[in-house]
Formats: structure tokens, C-alpha cells, sequence
């Protein structure tokens, strides 16, 4: 039992990978180990010893080799649990670096589509601004004017460095394309297969068929008495039904641990997915907002008209330029927004 207990406990030290060479070497690790047990279960054992009879004989010295055909199964059955355990790993990895950086990768292409969005008020201020220049060299503007739409373009300016510092701080590995449900799924029966190999080897300690085959020499007095001898053993542990119940009973009991250890994949994923429901509602709540605002500068715009006195081109270049930083905040919220929404129902 010692044997098999220490292989289930080597293979079931897993740890997360975070890329494809991790997990090669970790792959790499339980098999060589496992391969290591394998050659020692199925290779004889080589035996010698003295020894003295019980029926009066003389004392004899004894040599041979024995084997065991349970050892011999259990070889093989090391090297498929190794396997499993393998795929385990690589399955559990995708699922769980999916989940781990799924929000840090919304939260980059939102800060990417931001930026495209700084750069089109940019745009559409430096228009006002020249036009705004204009005016003021033809003295229709005032300088305090001038000076609101330079204010502004500072505002865009800092915000423009503040995204680009987020997004340099922000690591995002390259991701698989599946689904994160279906990756979950896919560890699931990974790890349902592990469980069933680990089982197997276990159970594998119920029986064995032991053989041992080699010469004896009498040694006191010695003479030429040289013979062969053959021992055939067959066991069953009495308490193997027991033991197999307890089996099924840990197995069951793995299941429901798993779904709500802190950190597994399957608490991961619940957790993520109550995560970006809030966010959407967040999101959801902020845009709604923003749209409120959006309304009641449009209409003190269409109030203004096409007045066009100095205090009304003031005031309407106030407006413009806290719309053109409302814009980006409306545009920044929906695509949030939308990545949220469609991720959600892509992956769960």
C-alpha cells in the first residue's frame, strides 16, 4: 500500500502553469518519476539468504529472484495515472490563466479603445482651438477663451499619459480562444480520469500473486546437495471491501471540496463570472449617467442657437469641449460595456 499511496501523493501535488514550457517540464517531472516506480515494480527482486529448515535438515543457503504479478500491473498502472495527471495539468492551467487574466484583458482593450477615443477629441479640439485663434486674432475672441480650450487640451494630454501608463502595467499572456466554460469543462474530466487512475492503482493493493523460484545449497556439513526450489503465494486483503468503499467515498468527497476550495478553477470561475456580472451592472449604471449628462448639453446647446456674440461663442465652447470629454466617457462605458455583456455570454 506504501507504494502506491506515495505515487497518488506525488501525483497529486499539482500546481498551476503559466505558459506551455511549465507545463512540459512539469509533464516531463511525473513522468520520469512515475517511469522511475514503474522500473522498480516490474523488475524481479534478486534474493539470498541462509537459512534453517524446521524439519531437522541442515542449515542451507539460499538464492533466486521473486516477482509479484499485483507489482507488475501496478507498473503500468503508474505510468497511465502520470499521463492523466499530466493532462490534468495542462487542462487546469489553461482554465485557470483564462479565468486569472480574463478581466485584466478586457481592462487593457478598454484602455486601448480609450485611447482612440483621447485622440479623436484631440482632433476635434485642435479644430476649435485654431478656429478660436482665428477669432482672436481678429479680436472677436478674448484670451480667457482661448485659454479654456488649452485648459482642456492638458486635461486630454494627461489623461492620454495616465491610459498608457495603465496599460504598460497591465501583463496579459497569450490566452486561448475556447471558451472559458468549455476549458473548465475539460479540466473537469481531466480530472474525473486522474481520480479513476489513482483509484485503480489503489484498488490495484486488494491481491497479489507473488512468485519465487531459485537453488539451495546445504552448507552444514557441506556436500553436493544442490536443488531448486519454487514458491507460488496468493493473497487477498480480507479488508478490500471496506477499503473500496472508502475509495468511492473519498473520491465523492474530492468533488465537493474542489467546488469551493479558494483558488480551484471551479471556485475561480464562479467568482469571475459574479464579478463581471457587477461590473456590467456598474457599467451599466455609469453609462446611463453620463447619457443624462450628455442630453442636458445639447440642450444648452440648441438654446444658444446660432447666437454668436462673444459671451455666446464662450459659452458654446465651454459646452463643446466638456462634450468632447463626456464623449469619451460615453464611448469608454459602452465599449466596456459590450466587452462585458459579450464575454459573459461567450464563455458562460
Amino acid at each position: 500500500m506504501s507504494a502506491s499511496f506515495a505515487i497518488a501523493m506525488l501525483l497529486a501535488s499539482a500546481a498551476f502553469a503559466a505558459d506551455g514550457k511549465d507545463q512540459e517540464a512539469y509533464c516531463k517531472y511525473v513522468t520520469e518519476q512515475a517511469a522511475a516506480q514503474r522500473d522498480l515494480l516490474r523488475t524481479p527482486n534478486a534474493v539470498a539468504g541462509v537459512t534453517q529448515p524446521n524439519t531437522g535438515l541442515p542449515m542451507q543457503v539460499v538464492w533466486g529472484v521473486s516477482g509479484s504479478l499485483s507489482n507488475v500491473k501496478k507498473a503500468a498502472l503508474t505510468m497511465d495515472a502520470a499521463r492523466k495527471d499530466c493532462e490534468l495539468y495542462g487542462a487546469t492551467s489553461s482554465a485557470q490563466q483564462d479565468i486569472q487574466y480574463a478581466l485584466p484583458r478586457l481592462e487593457k482593450q478598454a484602455l486601448q479603445h480609450r485611447l482612440e477615443l483621447i485622440q479623436q477629441a484631440s482632433e476635434n479640439l485642435d479644430a476649435l482651438l485654431a478656429a478660436t485663434t482665428k477669432m482672436l486674432d481678429a479680436q472677436n475672441a478674448t484670451r480667457p477663451m482661448a485659454f479654456a480650450l488649452q485648459t482642456t487640451r492638458i486635461k486630454l494630454t494627461a489623461d492620454r499619459a495616465d491610459t498608457q501608463l495603465k496599460i504598460a502595467a497591465i501583463y496579459t499572456p497569450q490566452l486561448s480562444d475556447r471558451p472559458v466554460k468549455e476549458l473548465v469543462t475539460e479540466k473537469q474530466d481531466r480530472e474525473v480520469n486522474e481520480r479513476r487512475a489513482l483509484d485503480k492503482l489503489n484498488r490495484q493493493n486488494d491481491w497479489d500473486v507473488a512468485l519465487s523460484v531459485g537453488a539451495h545449497q546445504q552448507i552444514d556439513p557441506l556436500i553436493a546437495s544442490n536443488g531448486a526450489y519454487g514458491e507460488v503465494t496468493v493473497s487477498y486483503n480480507l479488508a478490500s471491501r471496506a477499503i473500496s468503499k472508502h475509495l468511492d467515498r473519498s473520491a465523492d468527497a474530492y468533488d465537493d471540496w474542489k467546488k469551493v476550495q479558494e483558488g480551484d478553477v471551479i471556485r475561480n470561475f464562479d467568482v469571475l463570472k459574479q464579478q463581471l456580472g457587477d461590473s456590467v451592472s456598474v457599467q451599466d449604471s455609469r453609462l446611463k449617467a453620463l447619457q443624462d449628462e450628455e442630453k442636458q448639453i445639447e440642450s444648452n446647446l440648441q438654446l444658444l442657437g446660432s447666437a454668436d456674440t462673444t459671451a455666446a461663442t464662450d459659452f458654446r465652447n465651454q459646452l463643446t469641449t466638456a462634450k468632447l470629454l463626456l464623449q469619451i466617457e460615453i464611448g469608454d462605458a459602452s465599449f466596456r460595456l459590450e466587452r462585458l455583456q459579450e464575454f459573459l455570454a461567450r464563455n458562460f
